[in-house]
């Protein structure tokens, strides 16, 4: 998909009521997990993660398939280092909300602690639909954002293990979903998943995805 219509339908689509849950249980996980009774609302940390999408740029390394990558849009992830919590799992660059900012703010200073992006580089579009993460105790946030060209961008040590540039179009492709079976707390869980760059994207942050995919025209059932 192209940087220019992926830019253009996300802005159409963050204008207009948001696919939300509907779109984010197509990547859930099964049975899905649900806050335990008599959770305190109030106690729901709230989290906020920046889904960059730019253009990939033309580079010598990959001169061969320079043309067609150079206009397609790309988002950012980030492998979580084995030390932290839900460590080698795949995010959105992000983490929890400071007193007095802003779900925005959050989500670009998270950007910038985590992979070294600039604030001041980054276009907002808009935020999706909050996702309640009951295993973790967070409701994020997800912020749409772009960048006019390939950013610069390094890993945080202690935090990131590595920084994925996931094209859209595979995200987009049916080949790419998966269907696994995790175990947790003794049950079995139906985990629909992307399978890209050699890791598996699911849960919270294929969930995100989902949402974020319905806007560009998603149309495939993730057990394709």
């Amino acid at each position: 998909m192209r940087f220019a219509d992926a830019v253009a339908r996300l802005e159409a689509g963050l204008r207009a009521p948001l696919p939300g849950p509907a779109a984010q249980a197509r990547l859930a996980p099964v049975p899905p997990r649900r806050w335990p009774s008599g959770v305190n609302p109030a106690r729901i940390r709230n989290a906020a993660g920046l889904l960059l999408v730019f253009p990939k740029e033309k580079t010598a390394e990959n001169a061969a398939n320079a043309q067609r990558d150079r206009d397609e849009a790309h988002i950012i992830l980030t492998v979580r280092a084995e030390a932290l919590r839900h460590g080698g799992q795949v995010s959105l660059p992000g983490g929890v909300v400071d007193p007095g900012e802003t779900f925005e703010q959050a989500a670009l200073r998270e950007a910038q602690e985590e992979v070294a992006l600039p604030p001041h580089e980054v276009r907002l579009l808009g935020a999706l639909t909050p996702l309640d993460i009951p295993v973790s105790g967070f409701r994020l946030h997800p912020i749409v954002g772009v960048h006019p060209g390939r950013p610069h961008l390094m890993p945080s040590d202690g935090e990131v293990a590595r920084i994925l540039e996931v094209n859209v179009a595979e995200l987009l492709d049916a080949s790419h979903f998966v269907t696994t079976e995790r175990q947790r707390d003794g049950l079995t869980y139906v985990v629909p998943a992307f399978r890209i760059a050699n890791v598996e994207i699911w849960g919270a942050t294929a969930m995100v995805l989902a949402e974020f995919l319905t806007l560009l025209g998603w149309v495939e059932q993730a057990n394709s």
